[in-house]
C-alpha cells in the first residue's frame, strides 16, 4: 500500500527540521559502534572488577571476551504490580544468555514510582522529573563499557520513556523491551468510574472506594486501563523494539516466560557479532517516531506522550513539535475504544486482535511506514503475526482477517471516528493538548466563565461547597514543570464529571497534565507558557469567559486584547519546597524546558 500523502508529508518535515542534529547524532553513535565495547582495552583489574560477582561459567566467558555480554537494565520493585514480576527476570534471561553462548548481567537498576499511589499527593510532584532521573541511571548502568547489547526491563508512566532516552545515549547498542504483561481483568471500568463519582458526592465512605478500587488493581501485572503504561507498549511495539505479540500476555505464563528468552536471543541476533546489526539508534528513526504517533491516535492512547515522544525523539537528534501531533490525528481513524476511551480493558483490547490487528489495518491504509528497521530486521510484516506456544517454542501465526470485537477494535474502513485522539489548541491563553477520543462530540466545544485555582485541594473545596455547581472552565495554572514539576490531576476527575452529569458545561484548563487516564470531561492541558514561565494563563480571573474548542483547535479567553495584554501577571506565592524529597529537585524546576519541548531538564 502506497504511503498516505498526510503521513509522508508530517515526515518530510520532521526529517528535513531534524537533518542536521540527527545527522550528528548518527555521527557519534557510529563512532561509538565503531570502537565496540571496550571490554579487551579494560586493565586486568578493570575486567576483574566487571566479573567478579559472576558464576564460575560467566567468568570463565568474559575472561575470554569473545562471547557476546548483554546489559539488563531493570526498573524491578515489588511495589509497582506493573514491575513486580520482573523479580524473576534476570534468572530467566541469565539462563538463556548461556544456552545461546552469551553472558547476561543486571547492569543496573532505575528508580520507579507509580502515579496510581501518588496521585493528589506531594510525591506525584517528582513523577514526571523521575523520567530524565531513570535515562541518567540508565546511563550510569551501562557506563562500565561490557555490554554488547542491552535488556530493558520497564514498564509504566515516565519509566519506559526515560529507559528510552538513556539507551539512546548508547544509540550503538541494540536494544529490546521486555514487557511483563497486564493483570487480568478485574471489576469494569464502568463500576470502578461510577463508585469514583459516588465517592465525590459523599454517597459511599471510604470503605466502599477503597474495596472496588482493590477489586480494579488486584494482582500483579500492568493495570488493565489504557493509560500511560499500556500506551508505553503500544509504542514500543509498533516502533519495533519488543518482540512481534509481546505487549500484553500475560505476566508468570509459559507464553510469557518463552517471550522474555525469545528476547535474549534475539537481542544476540542483532549485535554486532550477529547477522543483522540493529542498534537502537538506527532502529528510532523520524519513520520510528511517526509510526508511533500514528499508533498513539489509533488507540486514543495517553496525552503524556505529547511530552514524553518529543523528549525521546530529541535523544535521537529528532525534533517533533505539537503540530506534528496535530497533523498526524488528522490523517489517522481511531480504530480502538479502551477504557478510559471505552469500556474494554487492554486484556479486551488482546483478544479481540491486538496489536497485530492494529498494525494490520493501519499498514494496509498506507498509515504506517513499512520501510523501517526494527529489533526483528527491516519491516512490520512480523508484527502482524501473533505468538503462541508450539511446544515449548514459540511460533508467530497470522491475525485473524476479522476483529474478534468491533465495538473495541475496528478495521480502518470502518473507524469509530475519522480522525485520531489527540488535538492541539492555540490562542491567546498560549497552546495546549486535548484528548478528545473519549469525549463526546457535543462536548468538544465549551464556553463558560471561569473559575481560577492554583491548587488541587482548593478546586475540591469549592466543589463540596458547591461553588461550581454550574456552567464552568475550571483554570488550574502553576502546575507546570518549573513551577512543581508538573503533576497529574487526575485525582480532579470525578469532581469534574459529576458536575458534568448534571447537565452543567465543564472543561478543564491547566498547565499541568491531566493523565494517560483522561476521560469524558474536555481538559485543554499542558498549556505553554506555563503561568511561573510569565504565561497568559497566569492572567485569567474569576468570571472571564474561556472557550475551549477542540474543533477549531482554539483556546481563547473572551477578553479584550489591549484590557487582557495590560492585566497584572498572578504570581503564587510557594511555601518552602520540602517534604517527599521534592527539595532535592530544584535543580530540575529551574532548568526545565516547556511541556511542547518535552519538559526536560537534561
Amino acid at each position: 500500500m502506497t504511503l498516505d500523502a498526510r503521513i509522508a508529508d508530517v515526515t518530510e518535515t520532521i526529517v528535513a527540521r531534524s537533518r542536521d542534529s540527527r545527522a550528528r547524532y548518527l555521527d557519534d553513535i557510529g563512532r561509538a559502534a565503531a570502537e565496540g565495547p571496550h571490554r579487551a582495552a579494560l586493565s586486568c583489574g578493570n575486567l576483574a572488577h566487571g566479573f567478579a560477582g559472576c558464576g564460575a561459567h560467566d567468568k570463565a566467558a568474559l575472561k575470554g571476551q569473545q562471547v557476546p555480554n548483554v546489559a539488563i537494565v531493570t526498573a524491578y520493585n515489588d511495589m509497582l504490580s506493573a514491575h513486580q514480576p520482573y523479580e524473576r527476570f534476570p534468572d530467566l534471561i541469565r539462563a538463556a544468555a548461556r544456552e545461546a553462548g552469551a553472558v547476561a548481567q543486571v547492569a543496573g537498576g532505575v528508580p520507579a514510582m507509580c502515579d496510581g499511589v501518588t496521585q493528589g499527593r506531594l510525591g506525584m510532584e517528582l513523577s514526571l522529573f523521575s523520567r530524565d532521573v531513570i535515562a541518567m541511571a540508565t546511563a550510569v548502568a551501562l557506563s562500565h563499557d561490557m555490554f554488547d547489547a542491552a535488556l530493558y526491563l520497564g514498564i509504566c508512566d515516565k519509566i519506559v520513556p526515560g529507559l528510552v532516552i538513556g539507551a539512546l545515549a548508547f544509540g550503538h547498542l541494540p536494544a529490546v523491551f521486555v514487557p511483563s504483561g497486564p493483570m487480568p481483568s478485574g471489576i469494569s471500568n464502568d463500576e470502578k468510574s461510577r463508585v469514583r463519582q459516588l465517592y465525590a458526592e459523599g454517597k459511599v465512605g471510604r470503605e466502599e472506594l477503597l474495596e472496588s478500587e482493590a477489586a480494579s488493581y488486584h494482582s500483579p501485572g500492568t493495570c488493565t486501563f489504557y493509560g500511560t503504561a499500556n500506551s508505553n507498549q503500544m509504542l514500543m511495539e509498533i516502533m519495533g523494539l519488543h518482540l512481534p505479540g509481546a505487549s500484553f500476555v500475560p505476566p508468570n505464563t509459559p507464553l510469557r516466560d518463552a517471550l522474555t528468552t525469545a528476547a535474549v536471543r534475539q537481542s544476540l541476533a542483532i549485535t554486532r557479532s550477529g547477522n543483522g546489526y540493529a542498534p537502537i539508534g538506527k532502529i528510532l528513526d523520524e519513520k520510528a517516531f511517526v509510526n508511533g504517533i500514528v499508533g498513539l491516535n489509533a488507540t486514543g492512547g495517553s496525552t503524556n506522550h505529547a511530552i514524553h515522544l518529543v523528549a525521546m525523539a530529541k535523544a535521537a537528534g529528532i525534533t517533533l513539535t505539537w503540530d506534528d501531533f496535530d497533523k498526524l490525528s488528522a490523517a489517522t481513524p481511531l480504530l480502538c475504544r479502551i477504557y478510559p476511551n471505552g469500556s474494554a480493558d487492554v486484556n479486551h483490547f488482546h483478544a479481540a486482535g491486538g496489536m497485530a490487528f492494529l498494525i494490520k489495518e493501519l499498514r494496509s491504509r498506507g498509515l504506517l511506514h513499512d520501510d523501517v528497521l526494527t529489533v526483528m530486521g527491516p519491516g512490520l510484516s512480523d508484527y502482524e503475526k501473533e505468538p503462541t506456544l508450539l511446544g515449548d517454542e514459540i511460533v508467530w501465526k497470522p491475525i485473524p482477517e476479522k476483529s474478534g470485537d468491533e465495538s473495541v477494535l475496528r478495521p480502518a474502513a470502518a473507524p469509530f471516528q475519522p480522525e485520531g485522539g489527540l488535538k492541539v489548541l492555540d490562542g491567546n491563553i498560549g497552546r495546549a493538548v486535548i484528548k478528545v477520543s473519549a469525549v463526546d462530540p457535543d462536548k468538544w466545544v465549551i464556553e463558560a466563565p471561569a473559575r481560577v485555582f492554583s491548587s488541587q485541594d482548593a478546586l475540591e473545596a469549592a466543589f463540596r461547597a458547591g461553588e461550581l455547581d454550574r456552567d464552568v472552565v475550571a483554570v488550574i495554572r502553576f502546575q507546570g514543570p518549573k513551577a512543581n514539576g508538573m503533576p497529574e490531576l487526575h485525582r480532579l476527575t470525578p469532581s469534574l464529571a459529576v458536575l458534568q452529569k448534571r447537565g452543567h458545561k465543564v472543561a478543564l484548563v491547566t498547565d499541568g497534565r491531566m493523565s494517560g487516564a483522561s476521560g469524558k470531561v474536555p481538559a485543554a492541558i499542558h498549556v505553554t507558557p506555563e503561568a511561573a514561565d510569565g504565561g497568559p494563563i497566569g492572567r485569567i480571573r474569576d468570571g472571564d469567559v474561556v472557550r475551549v474548542d477542540a474543533v477549531n483547535g482554539a483556546l481563547e479567553v473572551m477578553v479584550a486584547a489591549d484590557e487582557f495584554a495590560t492585566r497584572r501577571q498572578a504570581f503564587e506565592e510557594t511555601e518552602p519546597v520540602f517534604g517527599m524529597g521534592r527539595n532535592l529537585f530544584a535543580g530540575f524546576r529551574a532548568l526545565v524546558g516547556s511541556a511542547e519541548h518535552g519538559a526536560s531538564a537534561i
